[in-house]
């Protein structure tokens, strides 16, 4: 396993008022609304989720240099486990424009939502059962959604992640390195279900076999 950085420029682009997240909203409200993973997490106040998910090319970057590091073909299979509206497999077909993608999430409405132009291949499902076969993708990730499962679901997704594919592969959850950072991290959260050290985080791969890379997002 490798640690490897692709997204951080993009999260620490957006500043973040933690207190207000706490003290403005009943918290525990909002988690339960955000946990349902409708149009009030996906485009409806900031205090419930991302306060409107919309396409804006910011992702480009991010594909442009995981096919760099990853050297992927370009009639690569890849597959976004917990894609949302995506927007990133977009941005690979746009770098790629030979390659297959294929998404994954339980969210109907950010399916239904998803960018026009890859939203064929994007289907409903659970990271803990992905309906592929053994080795099937070049490239394997998922970006900010493994650390919305408790334990067993949290297992099960890792190890099939790495059963899907022959090559390579990208986790990125939230993580904290000290208390400020735990404490930042459980302000702004909405539907975190592990709250994990990078140390804690990386025994969790090994227990479960897998092999690929990963990165941590932290809120400083």
């Amino acid at each position: 396993m490798t640690e490897i950085d692709f997204i951080t420029s993009l999260h620490t682009s957006t500043q973040r008022d933690y207190l207000a997240r706490v003290n403005a909203h009943d918290k525990a409200a909002c988690s339960e609304i955000a946990c349902q993973f409708g149009e009030e997490y996906w485009d409806g106040p900031r205090h419930l989720g991302y306060g409107g998910y919309r396409y804006d090319g910011r992702w480009r970057s991010v594909a442009q240099a995981m096919v760099d590091h990853y050297a992927l073909p370009d009639d690569a299979k890849i597959l976004d486990v917990g894609c949302g509206k995506g927007f990133l497999l977009y941005e690979f077909t746009q770098v790629l424009p030979d390659c297959t993608v294929t998404g994954l999430d339980v969210s109907d409405y950010a399916i239904a939502h998803a960018k026009p132009e890859i939203q064929s291949a994007i289907t409903p499902g659970h990271a803990n059962t992905l309906p592929y076969p053994d080795d099937h993708f070049d490239l394997v990730y998922s970006i900010n959604a493994l650390h919305n499962l408790l334990l067993p679901d949290l297992f099960s997704a890792v190890h099939e992640m790495q059963r899907v594919s022959h090559r390579a592969k990208h986790i990125v959850v939230e993580a904290y390195r000290n208390e400020r950072e735990k404490m930042n991290l459980m302000y702004w959260q909405l539907t975190c279900r592990a709250f994990h050290t990078p140390d804690e985080w990386r025994w969790l791969y090994e227990q479960c076999g897998y092999d690929g890379d990963y990165s941590f997002i932290y809120f400083e």
